[in-house]
């Protein structure tokens, strides 16, 4: 079911968290984000495909072999970025979305609005942080 917005529609902590506007709209900023990176993605398929690949001077041979691989990296966290998305998006089909994995408590709209990907509560999501960066000092 889609739920119509207002044009000025911006999720509040005086409503229902994660109501239908809510849901709605954190729908249509996932989809919006992964439309953008999509055509980011195909922007850069058509420009490798297009790049003359023959510059006679090494330097330059290996100045573009650099930036094809800064592109491909850029694009493999843009394909794992949208895998996230996908993710969330089948959260809120789910009812799931916008709920700590960890402590099922509401994530936040601040939080949401600036990671709309997130999975975790700040809380979560630092003593994730503590515990890694224990482990990495071992």
């Amino acid at each position: 079911m889609t739920v119509a917005l207002a044009k000025d529609y911006k999720p509040s902590d005086d409503e229902e968290f994660m109501n239908e506007n809510m849901k709605e709209y954190f729908r249509q900023k996932l989809l919006s984000w992964k439309e953008e990176l999509i055509r980011e993605s195909n922007e850069t398929l058509e420009h490798l495909q297009h790049e003359n690949n023959q510059a006679p001077d090494l330097a330059d041979r290996a100045s573009m072999e650099t930036d094809r691989a800064l592109e491909l990296r850029t694009r493999d966290r843009a394909r794992k970025l949208i895998n996230k998305i996908d993710a969330a998006l089948d959260r809120i089909a789910d009812g799931s979305y916008g709920y700590c994995e960890e402590t099922d408590e509401p994530i936040g709209i601040r939080r949401l609005e600036a990671r709309p990907i997130a999975t975790l509560s700040i809380e979560a999501q630092e003593r994730h942080e503590r515990m890694e960066k224990t482990h990495r000092d071992d």
